[in-house]
Parts: C-alpha cells; sequence; structure tokens
C-alpha cells in the first residue's frame, strides 16, 4: 500500500467528505474506489479499441452471412408489438472523429 497526498479544493472535498459519511466509508477508500473505478472504465476503452483494430469487416460479415436464416426460439421472440427502440433500424453512416455511441470501427 502506497500513500498519495493530492490536494482538492474545498468544495468537491465537502462533497467528497459527505458522500463517504453516508456511504459509512472514509474519504480514502471513497477516492480509492473512485479512482479504481476510473481506472477500469479507462483500461477497458483501451481494449475495446485495440480490439477494434484488430477487427475485419470482410472477415465479420462472411461469419454473418455463415448462420442460417432460422426463426428464433419462442422464448427468443420479441412481442409482435415491440416499442420502437427494440426495432431494427437501418444503419447510418456517421462521419468525423467522434467516440460516442455509433461510432464504427474501422478495419
Amino acid at each position: 500500500m502506497s500513500a498519495l497526498s493530492v490536494r482538492l479544493p474545498s468544495s468537491p472535498h465537502d462533497r467528497a467528505h459527505d458522500r463517504a459519511k453516508r456511504e459509512g466509508i472514509s474519504i480514502n477508500q471513497l477516492v480509492s474506489s473512485a479512482l479504481a473505478e476510473k481506472m477500469s472504465a479507462l483500461l477497458t476503452q483501451e481494449y475495446l479499441e485495440a480490439r477494434g483494430r484488430r477487427g475485419d469487416r470482410l472477415r465479420s460479415f462472411a461469419a454473418l452471412a455463415a448462420v442460417p436464416a432460422v426463426e428464433p426460439e419462442p422464448a427468443d421472440r420479441l412481442p409482435s408489438k415491440a416499442p420502437k427502440r427494440l426495432q431494427p433500424t437501418k444503419a447510418r453512416r456517421r462521419s468525423g472523429t467522434s467516440k460516442g455511441p455509433g461510432t464504427r470501427l474501422r478495419g
């Protein structure tokens, strides 16, 4: 275990203190947990970006084409009046460098 001294403005420190108190943990535990969550998110992003760079679009389409066209099992079927957000939509091309949802992986 190692020590880290961090200087915080009083407002975030006060909020962290209040949150830690409500959670029944120390500020150290709160900050350690928050840092672990952030590091996990960053590492996951790096991992997914690396996997995306290794992807091969043509091989992906070939694999999908090899899947037989069969009806889903009754338990896997969507209701006939599925909400709009669950109905399939046409894929739209996106351009730019956005890293948000819908960003295409190039490969």
